[in-house]
């Protein structure tokens, strides 16, 4: 019979449920895991505007146990955060969590590998783009040459318009023959 504190608005709710792919109780375990990264800055009312004004800070994000050791973690961090800067408000964490998610269609799961892997941020994947994704993927265990090398084949097999680099259209076909893609590219809350 005492008050009860929501954390959000029932309309916030809804509206994190409608550009989700999570249900009211995945984003509430979400939000907790957020407000733990960094309790003394997250509050437990997020019913105005703290939503999307409250970030916390990159190292806590990096630390955490799914991305701590992730390869990409940084531009994981990057690529959700507005104005990359890596810190995150509970809108981009709880839209990092969604893409990753087992729930996640394969076609937005390739719109952010391709922003993840696009390191200079130019839409295209270029030689550079590919040999840092490499150098990542395979912890920096290739010579300059074999990086070369994988970076030649990956371009003659999958580069359709010779421009010697990946658009999205030509990244999402090599996408769609890795049955693995959807197995790896995922965090579970």
């Amino acid at each position: 019979m005492g008050n009860k504190v929501s954390t959000f608005t029932p309309e916030q709710l809804e509206a994190y449920e409608d550009c989700t792919f999570f249900t009211e109780k995945e984003i509430l375990r979400i939000f907790s895991r957020y407000q733990g990264l960094a309790p003394d800055t997250v509050p437990y009312d997020m019913t105005g505007k703290e939503a999307q004004t409250v970030r916390i800070p990159h190292a806590a994000i990096l630390n955490m146990p799914e991305l701590k050791e992730n390869p990409f973690k940084e531009q994981i961090c990057k690529v959700f955060s507005e104005p990359e800067s890596g810190q995150m408000t509970f809108e981009e964490f709880l839209d990092m969590f969604s893409v990753f998610s087992e729930s996640a269609p394969r076609d937005v799961k390739a719109v952010y590998a391709f922003k993840i892997y696009d390191w200079d941020g130019d839409g295209h994947l270029n030689k550079s783009d590919l040999r840092a994704t490499l150098l990542k993927l395979t912890q920096e265990g290739l010579t300059e040459d074999e990086a070369s090398f994988v970076v030649d084949k990956v371009l003659e097999e999958a580069d359709l318009d010779d421009d010697s680099m990946l658009s999205f259209v030509e990244f999402e076909h090599v996408i769609s023959r890795a049955p693995d893609f959807l197995n790896t590219f995922h965090i579970r809350i």
